[in-house]
């Protein structure tokens, strides 16, 4: 063929020249090139536009199997030779949070979360396994945990220490992390670190002032005086009750805490390290970490190459060869290759785990028609023989709570036993739910009781008179328009409010009575919202034993006959898409090494709790639907999970069910 072009007619190629049509039907049937051109681009940009999402969407596929692949864990590296490493790089919790998709793909903090169960199963696995040669604690990223729960964690890590080494690092301790180090064998941190144990205590906010500038009116109805979770809209300062609920329970966890730190660590001068701290670190010159090591509070001072060499000869050289590389097994592959056992009978265990709220619910908070239908179906299952309710709530919703205790019921009437495991905190509507079991076993250190209830309505009055504002109107009953937020709640309403109040307060300390076989008077002096330690609570008749989850499923075993069980947890589980969003934007085990804390980030890092508790407060005061028994100063106790990040966030949790 040729490659010249062909020869122009009257100056214009052959394709140029316009055709003329054969008739003027023919005109009328083909549209010219400027008529069409604009619907022609419009649908050009359309399919541009549904062929660019498809590739996203592909993409995304794509991206989303590489995560999944690349986030489960490998059950064959989890058989391997080599140190344990359990990198608490998160917090410890009882049950595992949805994990936020909008702060997931805004690049937003996305906080990872460990069960209590898996670290327990899986340290009491390497106890006895010859895989194992030495398990690590690596706390340098660790944010906290309730302190039940780390008591509980540190009694298998002395399993494994009366076998093999457990070494433990990070730059600084805090508390939290101190509480786990202390039962290892060997306790390291870096020499410009320490340890820094405050203990339980500080300031909350007050918020009387600024709803008196703003004008807004909060219209309270509590029973107990020591109710002390709407002192914050009522008060500029704590009042002498609370502080002196709050002093005992907390210093009742404080000897807890000690106690349980010097069983771990004999040698530690724990009493007079965190009484005389700052006297410890004048005497060193000013070194905290060498103050601590002073103190045999930490056995080495060392960076992570010394830590990972002394690991290298316990466990082996890594593959890399590098200084300070070991043979190590990761924690997740080490849970995956050794799952729970399946024998034996089936004993029930539902985790209440978070705020108590009505409706249904997500992972890490406690819906009442959710937590209902999980023990229900527990009763329906013929495998079942005996239920175990696992409960780390601050309570919350009354009428959440009692559909509750309503499906415990129903358990009860089948005669299936039930016992009630108190974790962290099982107070106010946390109590409410375990009056129906047949023993409550709570660990010393749970925070429970808070028997009390509240309701909490603001109006707007005063704003509105400050801005010139003013509501008016008719009524044809007291109760007309009311709660009136406009113009103010009227003495009528405020009078029948308070009464509905005390009549759910007086059921409260009734169930109570009724369920510990107490009279309505004792249970009365020690109710009113009042706080207590497990420990104090066991004294005082609220909880029948004091021990961990272990001692529940054995009196659950027991009562049900059986010799030989398993747990099967009946809860909500994260679904799976949220958790792949969450893998891709959280930072790796190497890029946490990094972002270590001294002793001033330790203490930078409490603002962050602070923030969200002060969230917190303003939600209850914005967003309460109904009579409340919550237990608002345990906050100060509690791992407070960040909250979600918008409205949108609704839409993919939506989603995120449909991918389940």
């Amino acid at each position: 063929m040729s490659d010249t072009v062909p020869p122009a007619t009257n100056g214009r190629t052959p394709w140029q020249i316009p055709m003329e049509p054969a008739s003027p039907s023919a005109a009328l049937s083909f549209p010219s090139a400027q008529a069409t051109s604009f619907p022609r681009k419009i649908w050009r940009l359309l399919v541009g536009i549904k062929d660019g999402l498809a590739l996203l969407f592909l993409l995304l596929f794509f991206v989303i199997l590489f995560a999944a692949l690349g986030a489960r864990p490998n059950a064959a590296s989890g058989s391997t030779d080599g140190a344990l490493v359990l990198k608490l790089n998160g917090i410890i919790t009882e049950q595992l949070s949805e994990p936020d998709p909008v702060a997931s793909l805004s690049g937003g903090s996305v906080t990872r979360e460990f069960l209590v169960r898996d670290i327990i199963h899986g340290l009491r696995q390497a106890a006895d396994s010859a895989n194992v040669k030495a398990v690590v604690l690596d706390l340098d990223g660790f944010s906290g945990g309730g302190q039940a729960s780390l008591a509980a964690i540190g009694e298998a890590l002395d399993v494994v220490r009366a076998k093999k080494p457990v070494l433990a690092y990070a730059t600084a301790y805090d508390s939290n992390a101190y509480q786990l180090a202390a039962h290892a064998s060997e306790i390291w941190t870096d020499p410009n670190g320490g340890v820094l144990t405050v203990g339980p205590g500080g300031s909350r906010l007050y918020y009387k002032g600024l709803l008196d500038r703003l004008g807004i009116t909060a219209n309270i109805y509590r029973v107990g005086t020591f109710k002390s979770a709407v002192e914050p809209f009522l008060r500029s300062d704590q009042s002498p009750e609370a502080k002196e609920a709050d002093l005992a329970y907390a210093q009742a966890l404080w000897t807890e805490w000690k106690a349980d730190v010097s069983r771990a660590r004999p040698k530690a001068q724990v009493e007079d390290y965190t009484q005389n701290l700052g006297a410890a670190v004048l005497a060193a010159k000013g070194d905290v970490a060498e103050a601590a090591l002073a103190a045999s509070m930490v056995d080495k001072l060392g960076g992570r190459l010394a830590f990972g060499q002394r690991l290298a000869k316990l466990s082996g050289a890594g593959q890399s060869k590098r200084p300070g590389d070991f043979q190590a097994i990761a924690f997740a592959d080490w849970v995956a290759a050794h799952p729970p056992s399946n024998s034996g009978g089936t004993i029930a265990v539902i985790p209440v785990v978070g705020q108590i709220v009505d409706g249904t619910s997500s992972p890490g908070s406690a819906g009442g028609a959710t937590i209902s239908k999980y023990i229900l179906d527990a009763v329906a299952d013929k495998n079942v023989k005996a239920l175990v309710l696992r409960v780390d709530s601050p309570g919350g919703s009354v009428l959440a709570s009692e559909d509750i205790r309503l499906a415990l019921l129903t358990a009860k009437e089948k005669k299936l036993p039930i016992i009630v495991s108190m974790a962290n905190l099982a107070a106010s509507g946390g109590y409410w739910i375990s009056t129906p079991a047949d023993w409550i076993v709570a660990d010393p250190a749970t925070i429970t009781g808070s028997i009390g209830v509240f309701g909490i309505l603001p109006s707007f009055e005063k704003s509105l008179a400050k801005i010139g504002l003013h509501a008016d109107g008719i009524t044809t009953t007291p109760l007309s328009g009311q709660p009136d937020l406009l113009a103010g709640v009227s003495p009528e309403f405020s009078a029948l409010m308070q009464a509905n109040v005390e009549q759910i307060y007086g059921r409260f300390t009734g169930l109570v009575a009724a369920s510990r076989h107490q009279p309505i008077e004792k249970i009365q002096s020690i109710a009113e919202g009042r706080v207590w330690a497990g420990s104090t609570a066991k004294t005082l008749g609220l909880v029948d034993e004091l021990g961990g989850l272990d001692l529940a499923m054995a009196i659950a075993a027991r009562k049900a006959g059986l010799t030989d069980y398993h747990a099967r947890y009946f809860e909500k589980k994260p679904s799976t898409f949220s958790l792949l969003l969450a893998s891709l934007t959280q930072e790796s085990d190497d890029q946490a090494d990094q972002l270590r804390f001294d002793i001033f980030g330790l203490a930078g890092r409490d603002q962050a709790m602070l923030t969200r508790r002060v969230m917190a407060d303003v939600a209850m005061l914005t967003r309460t639907p109904s009579v409340q028994s919550l237990c608002l100063e345990c906050r100060n106790h509690q791992i407070m999970r960040a909250p979600p990040s918008s409205g949108v966030n609704n839409l993919f949790q939506t989603w995120a069910t449909l991918m389940r």
